[in-house]
């Protein structure tokens, strides 16, 4: 077959030892908080925090300890542990940055459960930027895009509860719940008067990863639907079949992708890229040497590989690094609407046993140097499936990329 090289047999049997890390995740060392700690910290002569008066914050402090009556005598009182939590959240929401948080123990309990791939909810990526609670994307046969939530989508309601002051974290605990209990979403969609009240019953999520399958008129598909631990041992038994199958056009759906390991993503372009070519760049500000992720360099198809990617506001992290790197290279035409422009890196680090703070500390640059977080990505063909056009089993997407594969 013209579009693979003499050396395709490779994918059958290479072996893959990775040591997969989470998309810019990281563990720090552990510090044990208290208030008798942090007054050690701030008062060091040491350091940037040496140069700020925190003497309103301690005013603060003891004013409410002194004068602080609860509104109702059913009040819970409220430990001093519990205001150190308090105080380190409003820290990290002064920096403006969505994904910078810190997680108080039950909430470091619950992040912990999804970066695994397994917990109660109803599937779905959110995000708050600017006072706008987000849906990045509903995984794939996830309750939410069973009852309708698409990527895209902003929440203005939480059941009873208005979204407009609420974190990122503050939603999630929202939407959160039991399987078999019920939260009802009200979102503005865009091409809609009005706004939709959609009703989610909660359900167990287990984060699907890939399907494939033969399109015909010699096109493959493979959808991939996260970027987990187990995605490039699954991503190469597709590129397998792909292979067996006999066709020699490719489709690769990352449509509602929200991302995931960047190990898996660096081992997905590989297969595409000659060694040592640049994936993706970990920029850290100025004055600061920026960090290149390399392909591995198993390079199996020739330039003669029919190949699109299909993408949309859902597409983000991980999926953005893919296809941007495919992109420029010449590798993949990329098809649909703007990803949706989530280039930054965190760090998670282990605050106290039971406490931790997700911090950015980079962002992630396209081979070409272009910033991911500054606009997304913008297809080479720009194609939009409707609302209506998905209500009636329409995808105008899948069928402008079968037509720009068969046109290469």
């Amino acid at each position: 077959m013209e579009f693979a090289k003499k050396h395709k047999t490779a994918i059958l049997s290479l072996f893959i030892a990775v040591v997969f890390f989470s998309l810019g995740e990281r563990r720090g060392k552990n510090l044990t908080l208290t208030k008798a700690t942090l007054e050690n910290l701030v008062n060091t002569d040491s350091g940037s925090a040496s140069d700020v008066d925190f003497s309103p914050f301690w005013k603060v402090w003891s004013t409410l300890d002194e004068k602080f009556v609860p509104t109702s005598s059913s009040t819970k009182p409220v430990t001093d542990q519990a205001k150190v939590y308090g105080a380190i959240q409003g820290l990290t929401a002064s920096l403006g940055d969505p994904y910078t948080v810190f997680f108080p123990p039950t909430e470091s309990k619950l992040f912990q459960s999804d970066i695994q791939g397994n917990f109660e909810g109803v599937g779905m990526e959110v995000v708050e930027e600017n006072g706008v609670l987000n849906v990045i994307a509903p995984l794939k046969s996830s309750p939410a895009a069973k009852a309708g939530l698409l990527a895209g989508d902003k929440i203005i309601k939480i059941d009873d509860k208005v979204t407009s002051n609420l974190t990122t974290e503050d939603a999630i605990q929202l939407i959160r719940g039991d399987k078999g209990t019920a939260v009802t979403f009200t979102v503005i969609r865009q091409g809609k008067k009005e706004p939709l009240e959609i009703k989610v019953v909660r359900d167990t999520i287990d984060i699907p990863t890939i399907d494939s399958k033969s399109l015909g008129n010699d096109t493959y598909y493979i959808a991939l639907y996260s970027f987990t631990a187990n995605s490039p041992n699954l991503f190469r038994g597709a590129l397998r079949q792909f292979i067996e199958s006999g066709n020699h056009k490719l489709i690769l759906d990352l449509r509602g992708n929200p991302g995931g390991y960047l190990e898996a993503a660096l081992d997905m372009a590989s297969w595409f890229l000659p060694a040592g070519k640049v994936v993706v760049r970990e920029n850290f500000g100025p004055g600061k040497d920026e960090t290149v992720y390399r392909s591995k360099g198993y390079d199996i198809f020739t330039d003669q590989l029919k190949f699109v990617i299909l993408v949309d506001s859902g597409s983000a992290s991980a999926s953005e690094i893919l296809a941007g790197a495919l992109k420029e290279y010449g590798k993949a035409k990329l098809v649909g609407d703007k990803t949706f422009g989530k280039g930054s890196v965190q760090e998670l680090v282990d605050v106290t046993p039971d406490t931790s703070l997700k911090v950015t500390v980079a962002r992630w640059l396209t081979p070409n140097g272009v910033s991911i977080s500054a606009t997304g990505i913008t297809p080479d063909v720009i194609a939009t499936s409707s609302p209506t056009d998905i209500a009636k089993g329409k995808d105008t997407q899948l069928d402008k990329a079968k037509q720009v594969v068969n046109s290469m």
